[in-house]
């Protein structure tokens, strides 16, 4: 039988969270690889945390070579503190463990961009994803699959109150996204963990983008 090694970058976000806890949980991999900048209170016999430095990648050693790497990197301008600190995380970070995914020998890379990006917008956040997605398709990798999710359902550690309106509003007129506006639908975080380790099965090489009605429709 198969086994895979997975990465994860991002375990302490939502989607990176649920990324974590379906990985163990899946008899495919035998081990659970987590990149993060502080420690995480999960532990589990699959899991093995190294504490890094996203900008110094290049000094991780690891035991074993990972053969899926999983990214949810992503923060908030009002999180960061400003636009480069924001650019840095959703940017830099995310394009850093690409390149060092390569040189490690991964086959695959999934990351959470956004369903808006597009490195020509006139919306800062939405043009730092648009980057991030070009920059990535430079990156020799066998796979590269893109995520871009609408509004992300699920419950934070840190409350962001103009998204928990949002998530309320949106979750109370769910049943209106339906058709071609399914892909505005919001989606849970567990869903699109779940796209992410279905399409890392699948193995589809080169580029591969999911909208986030595509997501709302990956099942087992």
């Amino acid at each position: 039988m198969e086994e895979r090694t997975a990465l994860v970058a991002g375990a302490t976000g939502l989607v990176g969270n649920h990324l974590a806890d379906q990985l163990i949980n899946d008899p495919l991999y035998s081990k659970v690889i987590i990149f993060s900048r502080k420690p995480l209170e999960l532990i589990h016999p699959k899991i093995e945390q190294h504490l890094v430095d996203f900008e110094r990648l290049d000094s991780v050693v690891l035991s074993i070579q990972p053969d899926d790497v999983f990214c949810a990197l992503g923060t908030t301008i009002k999180k960061a503190g400003s636009q480069a600190a924001f650019r840095k995380v959703d940017y830099e970070y995310v394009v850093n463990l690409a390149n060092f995914s390569s040189a490690v020998g991964a086959k695959r890379l999934l990351v959470v961009s956004a369903m808006g990006a597009d490195a020509k917008s006139r919306i800062f956040y939405n043009r730092v994803k648009g980057e991030m997605e070009g920059s990535l398709s430079q990156i020799a990798l066998p796979e590269i699959h893109i995520f871009r999710p609408s509004l992300i359902l699920g419950k934070r550690n840190v409350l962001r109150f103009g998204e928990y309106i949002a998530q309320k509003i949106m979750g109370s007129i769910a049943f209106l996204f339906a058709g071609p506006l399914l892909k505005y639908r919001a989606i849970h975080a567990s869903a699109i963990a779940r796209a992410m380790i279905i399409a890392a099965r699948a193995g589809k090489s080169g580029i591969s983008v999911y909208p986030s009605d595509v997501m709302q429709k990956m099942h087992n």
